[in-house]
């Protein structure tokens, strides 16, 4: 079946933290073993679905072309995946379970490790993951808040282990739900986290506060010289619950956002703007110095999660609306959607191997509706235009 629809969207925690220096803790991950259930002899059956680039894909972007294949299945509740090398080995953290796995290119999985006392529930868990110079960076809840730590990792290819983890920022604002939980390493090399209102709407607009913002870190959590607010991690602010980030070639910043009951967001980020959170839901905040989205969509047809952007396309993954969506850098008002309903929830969107488009489905969460092999993490190829 393809499921190809191309859409013109309508336009429109305190100073307390703790990030100075890396602070040791003393918990362990548990040691790897092996763990053969992401292999696909189980009998899950497995979903397809075909997908045909849009006749006018301009020159530079990106578009899935093909029918789809299980990378694996038997996944509980993913939601980040990063890619270790370039041959189809990945990291995959599982929230509820805070194992974090290894996939190999063959489909099998085995547990690097758990992350030491994450608390489950809701949004919250084991959330996002970043690799960065051969260390895990992971994003968890814990019973004082959120947190960023940095995992040590030992072994080799599919030994990989947990080690020691160092906390690079704690304390951050956690609730059931709104927990942002992405980071990424942005092209200046610096480390970036969304972190969700936490249900504290008013504090997306205090700069005191870190609930409801987008934070750049060095990489053992120190702030840089030139972030827009002396002394603070602060990047952005005025946001609901971003859970995608992404950069085009340029440098461009994208960022996909949750709205509340109206409109969901793709915004694109520079630092110290302000993207009108609770004040104002999508576009109509220009004219009181809100920085409006480049898209928005309903809250039925969207909930934005995870973000990627691969050659001039930037791909959103959506949970309520059970679809890949993809952008133009050069027109981020205009949309194709993929997969549509196919798949189910879809929380993470990434670049596969071999000049493919990955993509984790998110049915085993509590909201979703689970098939036979769920979840699991779909690739398609891609074609770029000319």
């Amino acid at each position: 079946m393809d499921s190809t629809r191309t859409t013109r969207s309508t336009l429109r925690s305190r100073r307390t933290w703790s990030a100075v220096g890396l602070a040791a803790v003393t918990a362990l991950a548990l040691a790897g073993c092996s763990d053969d259930r992401g292999a696909t002899d189980s009998g899950d059956a497995a979903q397809s679905s075909t997908a045909s680039p849009p006749s006018d894909l301009a020159a530079g972007q990106v578009a899935p072309d093909g029918a789809t294949s299980d990378v694996v299945s038997g996944l509980e509740s993913p939601w980040s995946v990063v890619p270790v090398g370039d041959d189809g080995d990945a990291f995959v953290s599982e929230r509820d379970s805070a194992r974090v796995l290894e996939l190999r290119a063959d489909g099998s999985t085995r547990e690097v490790g758990t992350v030491a006392g994450v608390r489950h529930g809701g949004e919250g868990g084991l959330l996002g993951l970043a690799l960065h110079d051969d260390d895990l960076f992971v994003y968890s809840t814990a019973e004082d808040g959120n947190r960023i730590q940095r995992y040590e990792l030992t072994g080799d290819t599919g030994s990989w282990r947990l080690g020691e983890a160092t906390t690079v920022i704690d304390g951050l604002p956690a609730n059931t739900f709104h927990d942002g939980g992405r980071i990424a390493f942005g092209p200046d090399g610096m480390l970036y986290a969304s972190v969700g209102d936490a249900g504290n709407r008013s504090e997306a607009q205090d700069r005191d506060s870190l609930a409801g913002k987008i934070l750049r870190m060095t990489p053992d959590g120190a702030v840089p010289d030139d972030n827009p607010f002396d002394g603070s991690p602060v990047w952005s602010l005025g946001h609901r619950n971003v859970q995608g980030m992404g950069w085009a070639a340029d440098g461009t910043m994208f960022a996909a956002e949750f709205g509340e009951n109206r409109w969901d967001e793709l915004n694109v980020v520079e630092p110290g703007k302000d993207y009108g959170w609770p004040e104002v839901e999508g576009t109509g905040g220009e004219d009181r110095g809100f920085v409006d989205p480049v898209q928005q969509w309903s809250t039925d047809e969207a909930s934005p999660s995870g973000l990627t952007v691969i050659g001039d396309t930037v791909f959103v993954a959506n949970l309520k609306g059970e679809s890949v969506r993809g952008v133009p850098v050069s027109d981020p008002s205009t949309a194709t959607e993929y997969f549509a309903g196919d798949f189910g929830r879809i929380r993470t969107v990434l670049p596969g191997p071999d000049d493919t488009l990955w993509f984790v489905t998110n049915n085993t969460d509590g909201r979703g509706d689970p098939r036979d092999g769920d979840d699991r993490i779909v690739s398609v190829p891609l074609t770029t235009g000319s």
